[in-house]
């Protein structure tokens, strides 16, 4: 298991080290928004993942951002945002903001994906949501405390009109400090994806430091 995380994360430091032996052009590797968002923290460089459980890509998608996520640098503000494009997604990005209020996401995550793409467990429904999270020790009363509870439709509305304000139609997409846009389409490929944030990061790293 060490030897796996040693190298994801040398894996996502060579895309880091790529990055900088690549000219990467506003519109033809990225988008620049035209709507920019504040970041949630102005002191730091923010990094958003706009994501479905339930798409296949994202799925294909997370292990990079598993990788990706450990090599980043203390500047950098990293989170994850469901996109709510139907029914179907609210319920998944509903699921996940259970699990953030659970305090659980962080052990569950990689499995929800895996749950769903692997073992073809949709967790569309509530009962097999509930199964599905007893592995991990919560109880029913603690997923039906939660689940639907005011801070949990807070953050639903909060991203969902976050990701309205990205105004993308597809996923996986990463936002860069609320300015720029980068997926597979942009970047050329997933695996290219992080060379180009990488990039923009260090751009907007720059103009943070004046």
């Amino acid at each position: 298991m060490k030897l796996i995380k040693t190298l994801l994360v040398s894996a996502a430091m060579l895309l880091a080290f790529s990055a900088q032996a690549v000219e990467y052009k506003e519109g033809q590797h990225y988008k620049t928004l035209a709507n920019p968002t504040m970041a949630r923290d102005a002191s730091k460089v923010e990094v958003v993942e706009v994501f479905w459980y339930g798409c296949g890509h994202c799925n294909k998608f997370e292990p990079t951002v598993q990788a990706w996520s450990k090599s980043i640098q203390a500047d950098v503000d990293f989170h994850q945002v469901p996109a709510q494009f139907s029914r179907q997604w609210k319920i998944h990005a509903g699921l996940f903001y259970l699990t953030h209020a659970l305090k659980i996401n962080e052990k569950v995550h990689v499995a929800i994906f895996d749950e769903i793409h692997r073992k073809r467990n949709s967790l569309l429904d509530k009962d097999d949501q509930k199964d599905f999270l007893a592995k991990y020790g919560v109880s029913e009363a603690d997923f039906d405390k939660y689940d639907d509870s005011f801070g949990v439709r807070r953050q639903l509305k909060m991203a969902d009109q976050l990701v309205r304000n990205y105004a993308i139609s597809g996923v996986p997409a990463v936002i860069v400090n609320g300015k720029y846009m980068v997926n597979a389409t942009t970047a050329g490929g997933m695996n290219k994806i992080f060379g180009v944030v990488n990039h923009l990061i260090e751009q907007e790293r720059k103009l943070l430091k004046k």
